[in-house]
This record gives structure tokens, sequence and C-alpha cells, in this order.
């Protein structure tokens, strides 16, 4: 069994200048950190592997000090990584994103289970994982909070769905969007930390695509154009007033009164 997990660098503050032609953070001279979210991913896969011996391969898509995800992922138990670098691929979208990320994991073979996190604290749109599994042609949960291991082909998944927990039984192959207070990532281990620092890194460029049109990734192939950036309004710092129950109605009341009468302005 092989199971790929998808996994992203990210800034480690969200205090960060915009490109303001582009509409892309700008991520130079930013730390930067692996995101959280797909530590959960991470762990779930590892979860999985301390019961069927499965292989975990780790796919992160960035520059080359992305390189830092993989030895993280080779720290924590990961059998092996794949930087998918290339500047072709900078500013994608969701949808450029998850294409990229097909074409790379296609490149390298079949897998049973793909894996990723809920979200990345950088993009926000936790749209990544559906759209990538439906370039691959997979079935797809999001906010999974538990998986079983039937048989060799099928997983009994317990999982979200608005305020429910529902449990469904997937056969693979399968992607998975796990969340990540169920799957609370484990300490890198020393041992692994230090061999880690050793292994070799698959590179994989456009070349090894089987669709090596430049206009299909990165900004050009991104679908979400940016029209316009701005900052947002700062609220100004306000007095903490004290007040006793119809006094502090009657001055709620004003506010809300002054409020109106601006937006009917």
């Amino acid at each position: 069994m092989r199971i790929a997990v998808c996994m992203k660098q990210v800034p480690a503050t969200s205090e960060g200048d915009m490109d303001r032609e582009t509409g892309m953070l700008i991520r130079a001279g930013l730390e930067a950190i692996v995101n959280t979210y797909d530590l959960a991913a991470l762990e779930a896969a590892l979860r999985l592997k301390e019961q069927t011996g499965a292989q975990i391969h780790v796919f992160t898509m960035g520059p080359e000090k992305a390189e830092a995800v993989l030895r993280t992922a080779y720290a924590m138990g990961a059998d092996m990584g794949y930087l998918i670098c290339g500047k072709e691929f900078a500013g994608s979208d969701v949808l450029a994103t998850s294409y990229t990320l097909m074409q790379a994991i296609e490149s390298v073979g079949r897998y049973e289970m793909i894996l990723c996190g809920r979200q990345t604290t950088d993009g926000d749109t936790a749209q990544v994982s559906g759209a990538l599994a439906r370039w691959m042609n997979m079935p797809h949960f999001n906010w999974v909070k538990r998986i079983e291991l039937k048989d060799n082909e099928r997983f009994k998944i317990s999982y979200c769905m608005e305020q429910r927990e529902v449990e469904a039984e997937v056969q693979s192959p399968c992607l998975l969007s796990v969340e990540r207070e169920a799957f609370i990532p484990r300490m890198p281990s020393l041992k692994l930390k230090i061999s880690g620092k050793k292994k070799p890194i698959g590179r994989i460029s456009i070349e090894d695509f089987k669709n090596t049109d430049v206009k299909d990734y990165g900004l050009s192939g991104s679908a979400t154009k940016v029209k316009r950036i701005f900052p947002p309004k700062r609220t100004e710092k306000k007095e903490v007033v004290s007040l006793d129950k119809k006094m502090a109605a009657d001055y709620i009341m004003k506010a809300l009164g002054s409020c109106i009468q601006e937006g009917l302005q």
C-alpha cells in the first residue's frame, strides 16, 4: 500500500506585503514553516503505516527552501519526499495548484490513498483537496476525523457533515482531507531527524509531467484573477465605558442610530 501526502510551506506570520500588480503575497524575507493542517495529514498516514506497513510519499510544491518540509516529514517517519519546483508554478491558485499536484503524483505512480490537510494558513480556501480529487477522478471526503482499515482495499471513516458526524465505507483509491484536532502530529524523532538529513529528495519539474504546456500552470493557468487589492480599514482605538443596564441600553441605541444614519448617507 502506498499513501501520498500533500504538504505545503507557509509564512510563519500573517504580516506581509502584497504585489499590487499580481495580487500575490510577497514571500521574500518571510520566515517559513510547515502548514500545521498538513502535519495532521502526515500523522494520519503514519498511523496507517503502523497498521499496514504502508509506504508514505510526501509531495510539496514550492521553491528550493521548501525542501525543509520534506526534511520535517522524514523526521516524523515519511519514506520518500518529492519537491515540485519550477518558476512555471509561481502564482498558482486552487485550480493550477491542484492540477500541478495531480501531474506530479501521477508522474511518480499509483497510490491507494491521498491525504491532505483541511486547509492552508496562507490561503484558507480549503478547496485544493476537492479539486485534486476531481482531477484524479477519486472519491473524496472532507473533515475526516477517523480512518479504520477494513481490508487491503476498504476503509471505514468518520467525517463531519454540518452538525453531524457521519460514518462511511470508502474503497481505494481515495482522497481524504483530515481534521487537525483528530490527528495531533507526533514529535519528530531525533534518530529519524539525523538520518533524514542524508535521505535523498526527489525533484519533479514540468518536464516530468504528461502535460508540459506552461500555459496550464502558475499564474497563466490560474482561473482566479485579482482586479484590485487594498488594506482593510483599521479601527480606531475606542473608549471602554462601564454603565448600568438602563444607561447601557440607551448608549447602545444611540450608537446604533448613528451607524444607521451614516449608512443612509
